[in-house]
């Protein structure tokens, strides 16, 4: 379903934007 693969997308971008991003808090 099309639900599925925007929740997947956006599960990977989230995971790849904390692992990229320096942890600054």
């Amino acid at each position: 379903m099309i639900a599925l693969l925007i929740i997947s997308f956006l599960m990977f971008c989230y995971m790849g934007y904390v692992l990229l991003k320096p942890e600054k808090f």
